[in-house]
């Protein structure tokens, strides 16, 4: 035994469905009827009454809940070591952590005492115990799985996760985990989120990550084999790295305190370092929590171009592995360590999915993980799946169509997020023939006709997008008269579908071809 079980239940006949007969721990913040909720705090002895709605939807499809596993307590820390319950360490090393907080659920799998284990992921808890443990850990979009019958840690990021042994296990779990709860404020449905378009443009950081020696070494054959998955591309991370050190100062600290500051008080059951940590919620100002609020909207804008470049993005999960003494050496400086590249993935409202990736020189598992925007939860599973060698389920093959934008759908402007929404990506920049002219319409927008007699000069600005085929119809049902989706060239030659604009529209008193394109003309305004 690790620590890894708070409460052991008597095993019961599965329902039918698709996950029958599969066994589950659940992390002891998620209710299980019948059985006190501890979130690692003794005094919490009081059984529920109902489980929480996801282990509703999972016990209905035949999953079969063994027990009640233990966390860093009240879900704080990334450790594993932070519990009245005692410290667990990885499966395959009694001397290394086994991350947390949900400590004991990565152990209980990856022992092979369950099938899978829930966990919850604020700061990383459901990706850094699957990486020390050489499991697969699904953090699902926020809102897509109901939290209702969680205890909270930092309400408006908690994720409820699944780790299992492999993708098509937590596949299964998840895709069963998923719905919408309209009892949960924070429950979100997936139609309502953006869509992946099942790309393959992997963006790596530009920069040193700072890993420790034996983590840089897995990291750099990592990097080697990620040209499996598709194109590979290098893209600045120093955004996403910022926000991740907002996570536990300002507004998050403060809700973290609003949810769990009353147990901290001088008991000998409460963690001294969640103690520490949490208590600084409470002198935060609200002019503080705007700060952070503000901050974080600045760097999700300087970090949102890179969807429109990426289908995912592949970090490591942690900069390294501690020893359990290294953590008592220093409990909050290692910890924070860890979260260096999971902390900002719920602020910046991303899915992820971690899995292994190849092993240290020293037989220690390395844990990599793919990033990408809310929604985009399957075509991270089907990545990973394609990295560990499972089968991807057989789906309808996606076809990509060109469209040139030239107004407010470009980069930047205010309805780009229409394509950005429907899947697209931005492919390359482009001009018009040199026979088009733009034209200002009402709105107002531009719109392009082209001429029979041809024209001198450059063409007109445009961005060339990748939309999914099936996207195009509705797309193309958003644009008002007189503009329609047509067909276009470039300077070029190639053909594409654009904007255009019918003739009778095309006022020679409203003639802007000179500025060149858009921006120029809205800039000269």
């Amino acid at each position: 035994m690790n620590n890894e079980w708070i409460t052991r239940v008597d095993p019961v006949e599965p329902l039918d469905g698709p996950l029958r007969g599969m066994t589950m721990a659940l992390k002891d913040n998620i209710d299980l009827a019948g059985v006190p909720t501890t979130a690692g705090d003794p005094r919490n002895s009081q059984p529920v009454v109902d489980n929480a709605i996801v282990v509703d939807r999972l016990i209905a499809a035949g999953a079969v809940p063994l027990g009640k596993t233990n966390l860093d307590q009240y879900a704080t820390g990334l450790v594993g070591t932070r519990s009245p319950y005692g410290a667990c360490h990885s499966v395959f090393s009694e001397r290394h952590v086994s991350g947390g907080s949900s400590s004991g659920s990565a152990v209980a799998v990856a022992s092979g005492q369950v099938d899978f284990a829930l966990g919850t992921d604020t700061a990383g808890s459901g990706r850094v115990p699957a990486a020390f443990n050489r499991l697969v850990g699904i953090k699902p979009s926020r809102g897509l799985v109901s939290a209702r019958g969680v205890v909270p840690a930092c309400r408006s990021l908690d994720c409820v996760t699944v780790m299992a042994g492999s993708v098509a296990t937590a596949r299964a779990a998840y895709d069963v985990m998923v719905a919408f709860d309209p009892d949960d404020a924070w429950s979100r449905r997936a139609d309502d989120l953006p869509r992946a378009r099942g790309g393959r443009v992997i963006g790596v950081p530009d920069v040193g990550l700072d890993l420790d020696p034996l983590h840089e070494a897995a990291w750099q054959d990592t990097l080697s084999e990620a040209h499996r998955l598709g194109e590979v591309v290098k893209v600045d991370v120093r955004p996403l790295l910022e926000a991740a050190d907002l996570l536990y100062s300002g507004p998050w600290l403060a809700e973290r305190w609003l949810a769990f500051g009353d147990k901290l008080v001088d008991n000998p059951a409460v963690d001294p370092t969640v103690r520490a940590i949490v208590r600084g919620g409470a002198a935060l100002t609200a002019s503080a929590a705007f700060a952070g609020f503000d901050r974080l909207a600045t760097l999700a804008r300087a970090s949102e171009h890179l969807w429109t470049q990426l289908d995912a993005l592949l970090l490591p999960v942690t900069p390294g592995h501690p020893t359990l003494a290294e953590v008592a050496a220093d409990p909050i400086g290692v910890n924070s360590r860890l979260g260096r590249f999971t902390n900002m993935v719920n602020l910046l409202d991303l899915c992820a999915v971690a899995f292994p990736g190849p092993d240290r020189a020293d037989g220690l598992p390395f844990g990599i993980q793919l990033l990408a925007p809310a929604g985009h939860d399957h075509a991270l599973i089907d990545l990973a799946a394609l990295w560990c060698g499972e089968p991807v389920p057989t789906a309808a093959v996606e076809t990509d169509v060109l469209l040139a934008v030239a107004g407010a759908h470009l980069s930047g402007q205010p309805l780009n997020d229409q394509l950005v929404r429907r899947g697209a990506r931005l492919a390359f920049d482009a001009r018009t023939a040199s026979s088009y002219r733009m034209y200002l319409v009402d709105g107002p927008r531009p719109g392009l006709t082209r001429t029979l007699t041809g024209a001198d000069g450059p063409g007109i600005e445009v961005e060339v997008w990748r939309l999914p085929a099936a996207e195009l119809g509705g797309f193309a049902a958003t644009i008002d008269p007189p503009l329609a989706i047509g067909p276009l060239e470039l300077s070029d030659g190639q053909q594409v579908l654009g904007f255009v604009c019918t003739a009778d529209a095309a006022d020679p008193t409203r003639d802007i071809t000179s500025t060149g394109g858009w921006r120029a003309y809205l800039s000269g305004r």
